[in-house]
């Protein structure tokens, strides 16, 4: 059925439509278990097996949090795939946002701010470096027959992914409906029903898992491993998953080959919307019918299928998803969300990422240096140096200005502070872009803005013309990704890098293009807001 623009605005309508209420189904529509239990469920506990990648995959609400996961992790996360879902942080925790922009185009979902929220949270540190999305494989799918995710919606997460980088495989073509794709679905292609499994002659499980992976063998005919399940209670905020929707049970599918020490990938397998498996008997509909389990048996992937439940308040009564902040969850898509966090504590038991994540305290925000802050222009090969002078009116240049010369601009922290004996797992840069004229990062194509770090200071402590030339440390130590506006972080500080901070004095950083741009391209940084380095250590 389709709903009226005033009905869409009726309290109640609203949500039964954002939590999952589907189209009714055509007549002759297929119906039923989408494969057998096989094998059967046995009560366990989430172990560490050697896991040598994290992805995650999900379908709608569960789409939603794939990419929340991947981009607030995304030093764990090393891809997603998402079917019939939207850009990551759309609802900006407002319901009729999310019904109105998330799901259908009745509102501009505001893609510019949208990306600009992400850079700012990982500039903030409340998100992973967005720089590491950078190169990450992402597989989407949409059905041109998707009513409740409208294909434009998902279109804007295509978008949104590829302005960090991400190697964006889009699936767009296919009359599909609001569901999982699957061989084993057993609905029609254009179908919007329950379970929500479609079948539309192709095996989508095979392209995202091979996008994903790099290439995957065929899969087993039947799963062979274990399903496992666990107490969710262990990883939920507090020891009490119903408190934030979800169930007490969650599964795990573990490949005899994993059990038995085999390196092996992890896979974060997320349900929709009414498919939970306490969701009025729903079971193991997804679990059994995503047909990601005969592809873990033969490529070495453990399958987590943590589960969500509806609320008995109409918060949430179909058991979706956190993606527009129910219960109050203002964090729900970036560090401190609950059901992320009950999530990355499963996925740190079964051995990915870090074991325990770091402790809040362990960080330090280190502002730069304002008097030893300043950026120098010359030529491409050094010669004709000089200190730029328009910082307090424009802020700090990179790249190549109109006047034909190219900029290099240097940030200064005191890194004192870092503690004795701590050693530093991550640092990072992050930045705000003030104005520009240009692409730098076109000019040539793949261009890149990359950190030099120095221990102690280039020259003297304040910026010099010399300083344009002067030899770092280490050269490279991080990547800077493109951003057209707000704030960005750097990639990770190499190893190396790590190591040149210095522990009793000051760090420099010189942020410079790697190529000479052809023409003019360039832009201003931190003008009236000071660059950070922020160091985590343990």
């Amino acid at each position: 059925m389709r709903w009226s623009r005033a009905a869409r605005f009726r309290p109640l309508a609203v949500l039964l439509l954002l939590l999952g209420a589907a189209l009714a189904p055509p007549a002759g529509a297929a119906a039923g278990s989408a494969a057998a239990d096989v094998p059967p469920a046995v009560p366990g506990e989430l172990r560490p097996y050697d896991i040598t990648g994290v992805y995650s995959a999900g379908v709608s609400s569960g789409g939603y949090l794939a990419t929340q996961l991947h981009v607030a992790y995304s030093g764990t996360f090393g891809g997603s795939a998402a079917f019939a879902s939207g850009p990551y942080g759309c609802a900006r925790g407002n319901l009729n946002t999310a019904l109105n922009a998330c799901m259908d185009t009745l509102q501009d979902l505001g893609l510019d701010q949208l990306e600009r929220t992400a850079r700012d949270w990982s500039a903030q540190g409340l998100v992973d470096p967005v720089a590491n999305l950078s190169g990450d494989p992402v597989y989407l799918f949409s059905g041109t027959g998707d009513a409740t995710v409208r294909q434009p919606v998902s279109d804007a997460l295509a978008t949104w992914y590829g302005r960090f980088g991400a190697r964006v495989r889009y699936e767009d073509q296919v009359p599909a409906g609001h569901a999982w794709i699957s061989p084993r679905g057993p609905n029609s292609c254009a179908v919007t029903q329950k379970p929500w499994l479609n079948d539309c002659g192709f095996d989508a499980e095979r392209d995202l898992l091979g996008h994903l992976l790099g290439t995957v063998t065929a899969p087993a005919a039947t799963p062979g491993g274990s399903l496992i399940a666990f107490d969710q209670n262990r990883y939920a905020p507090g020891g009490r998953a119903a408190a934030h929707s979800l169930d007490e049970t969650g599964y795990a599918y573990v490949p005899t080959a994993c059990a038995d020490g085999a390196a092996c990938t992890l896979l974060v397998a997320l349900h929709g919307c009414k498919q939970g498996y306490a969701y009025q008997g729903f079971g193991r509909q997804f679990i059994d019918g995503a047909h990601l389990n005969e592809y873990a048996d033969t490529n070495r992937i453990v399958v987590l299928y943590p589960q969500a439940v509806p609320t008995a308040t109409l918060d949430n009564p179909n058991g979706c998803w956190n993606w527009w902040g129910y219960l109050g969850d203002a964090a729900h898509a970036r560090h401190g969300g609950r059901q992320i966090e009950a999530v990355m504590g499963m996925v740190r038991a079964l051995g990915g990422g870090a074991t325990t994540p770091p402790p809040a305290g362990n960080r330090l925000v280190l502002p730069s240096v304002d008097a030893e802050d300043g950026y120098m222009k010359a030529a491409a090969d050094g010669s004709g140096a000089s200190v730029g002078t328009l910082e307090g009116t424009y802020g700090q240049a990179v790249g190549r200005g109109s006047d034909g010369r190219y900029n290099r601009t240097l940030l200064s922290f005191d890194t004192s502070g870092i503690p004795a004996g701590a050693r530093v797992t991550r640092a990072y840069v992050s930045v705000t872009r003030s104005s520009g004229s240009g692409d730098p990062w076109a000019s040539p194509a793949g261009n890149r803005l990359v950190a030099d770090v120095r221990t102690g200071c280039f020259g003297g402590c304040a910026v010099e013309s010399a300083d344009w030339t002067a030899a770092p440390t280490v050269a490279g130590a991080a990547v800077v990704t493109p951003f057209s506006s707000g704030s960005a972080a750097s990639s990770g500080l190499s190893s190396a890098g790590l190591q040149a901070l210095h522990r009793t004095g000051t760090t420099q950083v010189r942020l410079r293009f790697e190529a000479p741009q052809t023409s003019t391209a360039y832009l201003f940084l931190n003008l009236g807001t000071r660059a950070t380095l922020t160091v985590e250590y343990e």
